[in-house]
Order: C-alpha cells, then structure tokens, then sequence
C-alpha cells in the first residue's frame, strides 16, 4: 500500500490496487467518528453501446439506473437496506451520465458495512418477478421527473444542445425505453463493467486502510474478473442542433437554463485544466462578484435564483447557467455581449487574482465533506487524475487561457436556450423566436 501526502492540504492518501483489480483510496480522518465509504463503477446512463467477450451489446436508455436500483436486491429475499440499517448505518447510491455509486455511511460497525456494500454490488441478483415489479416503480420515478421544472428544463436543454451524444436522454431513460429492459440486459451490463477492475472503492474517516484491504479481499477474492470495452461516443460538432426550446408548466414565474456547447478534452490533467479555467470563466462572466451579475440584478433580469458553472461528462461538456426570469433571451445576449467585451479588454489583474484565490478556497473548504471528498476522489479517479493535486493546476492557470475559453465558447451558434413560461402566461412561440 503507498502513502502520499499533500501538506498543502494536510491530508494523506492511502491507495493499493488489489490483486482482483479493485483500485482504493483511504482517507484517514483521525478523531471523527463518522465513517464513509463509496463504492464508484466506472458506467453511466451514457454507456450504452460496448462489447463483452467479443460481443457487441447495446441496451436501452435506463439501464444503468435500473441496474442501479436492482442491486439493493439479493438472494433469498434479503435486504440491504434493511441489513445495514441494522447495523446503525445509512446506505444510498446515485446514477449519474457517467458514474454509478453505492455508499454508506456510519459511526461504528464499519467492517461489516464495508463487506456488505461490496457484496450486495458484485452480487448480481434479477428474477423476472422482481425486474418487471422494479419497472413500476421507475415509471413512476420517471412521471415525477417530468412534473419537475428543474427536470424537464435541464432535460429539454440537452436535447437541444447534442445531436447525436446519448446526454441528450434522461439518466432514467423513458418510459418507453425501460420496457426493454430485461433480466439479460442486466446481467449482461453487470458482467461487462461491475467487474473490480472498473471501480473504485473509496473510505474517508478514523479507519485503518490495512483493514480496509483486508475485509474487501475476503469478499472479492483475487482472481480477476472480464471486462467490456465501451463503444466510442458520438463526436458531436461545436453547433448546438437548436437555438431554443420553450414549454408552459404550472409554475409561479418563467425559469429559464441557458448553455454553451464546449469541446470535450479527454482525460487526464488536460481535461481537470479545462475545467479549472472554465470554472474561472464563469466567475468572471456571471458570478455574483462580477459586473454582469450586479447589472442583470439591478435591471431586474434575475434574483438570487441565477447561477451556473461548467459541467462535463463523458465525451462532452458545456456551461451552464440558470435561474427565475421575465426575459432569458435578454441574458443571452447580455452574456454574449459581456464575454465579447472581457476577451477584448481583459480582466484586471487583481479581480483575476482574487477570483483564483476565492476558486481555491472554494476547493480546499469543500474537503471539510466527507461526501465531496469521496466523490471527486472517485470522480477524478476515473478521468484519470489525482484530485489531491488540484491547487497546483489552479496556480499555474493563466488568464490567457480563460479568456480563450470565453472567446471559442460563448458564441451564438454554441448557445441553446430552454424556458419554462407559467401556462397563464404563456406566450406565443413566434415571439419567443423574434427575441432569439
């Protein structure tokens, strides 16, 4: 097992990578009593196409989620939920568009926990029953999405802002598409991708990492597992499909998600340089310290609903800002007009400075959660980067290059926008087009 430290942060970082091929990082977090783990699979809503075992496999959108929900189920009717609430311990697990977690978190009982999470995961387990029972209630999960304003603008965004990348579908799928998901289709994901090798096992707390290694070796064993090879995803262009989508939900005032398509990096420090300077593009375009934000506030453009920043997924990435608003196409082309005039007058250096400091803090205090470490430690695993050096890429980052972030990324063909109107007030869709 190595050790490594940052004293910049303070922190120590044990990891090993076990003879099964699960890869682990333990945090030690001396005198807290809670304990958190995350078991990370590197597979999400977007990995839909892949080959296994010299198979090409596609399944439909959802699947990831459903296999997410289905694991919670084991052989002879046990459950986990309520196996680890005995325990004293609260489980959970999220999917997103390219990473599926399962964690736990506790104040005693730890190794038992630890062995449970990793067996009820690397336990494959679907009875016809139990699947077709499962579709219910994902529907239902999926009909409570589509009464959600946040949902359904987020969801509308995407499909306006990709062609052909599968980001542009819902993490749960559609209704339609969870019908053709079948006890195979799950097997045949879990074989491909929950093997040990495509995971990450993360522990933050007062834990010995040896014990760690210990316990997750008696479950897994050694011997190493196959793994599916993930299709390619689609490389889309740096056009956005559609300029914009409007709808009419009952809602108090219109609301609105604004994007900027931008060019996927890869992996690696690459792509953790990208976000970092994209990040700093966005404080300097729209946060709350910046002239824009003080502008649209007082002009009554938006209220302290307005925020946004990068996100990115597997194979592409974008900018994003939302927020309660009367007038969202006037936010665009003051968010066009403000990136124009600060890639060619620059920004003071001293403001410049400030923001980098405040970005850094910003990162630095988040390491107070346990839960946002273990995620970006997971996160960051997979693209492929050692989260705990971020404060040295902040540095280096130069003001050069967020200015030519803002200058190839917020332009009108990279833009889409989507808004949701109040249905009493719901205007005509010729003049949402005359305002674009």
């Amino acid at each position: 097992m190595t050790e490594t430290t940052y004293p910049q942060l303070d922190e120590t970082v044990f990891r090993e990578t076990l003879p099964c091929g699960l890869p682990l990082a333990v945090v030690p977090r001396q005198g807290f009593s809670k304990k958190l783990c995350y078991l990370a699979v590197d597979f999400g809503s977007v990995h839909r196409d892949f080959t296994l075992e010299g198979k090409s496999c596609h399944v439909p959108a959802g699947t990831a989620h459903y296999l997410e929900h289905k694991l919670f189920d084991m052989p002879d009717d046990r459950d986990v939920s309520a196996e680890f609430a005995a325990l004293g311990a609260n489980v959970n697990a999220f999917t997103s568009y390219d990473m599926t977690a399962y964690y736990f978190s506790c104040t005693e009982n730890f190794s038992q926990c630890l062995r449970l999470l990793t067996e009820f995961v690397f336990t494959p387990w679907f009875t016809r029953e139990s699947v077709e029972k499962e579709r219910g209630i994902i529907d239902q999960e999926i009909g409570m999405n589509l009464d959600s304003p946040d949902s359904v603008i987020f969801d509308r965004l995407m499909e306006s802002m990709f062609r052909e990348h599968p980001i542009r579908i819902p993490i749960l799928g559609t209704r339609e598409s969870i019908r053709e998901i079948t006890p195979e289709v799950l097997e045949t994901c879990h074989r491909a991708f929950y093997t040990p090798a495509n995971c990450f096992l993360c522990v933050v707390g007062d834990v010995k990492p040896e014990e760690v290694v210990t316990e997750v070796r008696q479950v897994l064993g050694d011997a190493p597992r196959p793994l599916g090879r993930k299709h390619p995803l689609p490389e889309e262009e740096m056009t956005c499909p559609t300029a914009r989508t409007h709808c009419a939900m009952d809602i108090a005032m219109p609301t609105f998600c604004l994007g900027f398509k931008c060019a996927p990096v890869g992996l690696g420090e690459a792509a953790i340089r990208q976000e970092m300077a994209a990040d700093l593009a966005a404080e300097a375009l729209f946060g709350e310290s910046s002239e824009l934000y003080l502008r649209l506030y007082q002009d009554g453009l938006i209220d302290s609903s307005f925020g946004g920043g990068y996100d990115c997924a597997d194979g592409c990435a974008m900018l994003l800002c939302s927020g309660d608003s009367e007038d969202a196409p006037a936010i665009r082309q003051a968010l066009l007009r403000q990136a124009q005039t600060l890639v060619e007058q620059g920004i003071p250096e001293d403001y410049f400075l400030r923001m980098k400091r405040s970005a850094l803090g910003r990162r630095i205090k988040a390491l107070d959660s346990f839960d946002s470490t273990c995620f970006r430690l997971c996160a960051y695993h997979f693209a492929k980067f050692d989260y705990f050096l971020f404060p040295a890429v902040y540095r280096d980052i130069r003001q050069e290059e967020v200015l030519d972030f803002l200058a190839r990324t917020v332009t009108p063909e990279r833009c889409a926008l989507s808004v949701i109107e109040p249905i009493s007030q719901d205007p005509p869709i010729e003049n949402m087009e005359a305002a674009l």
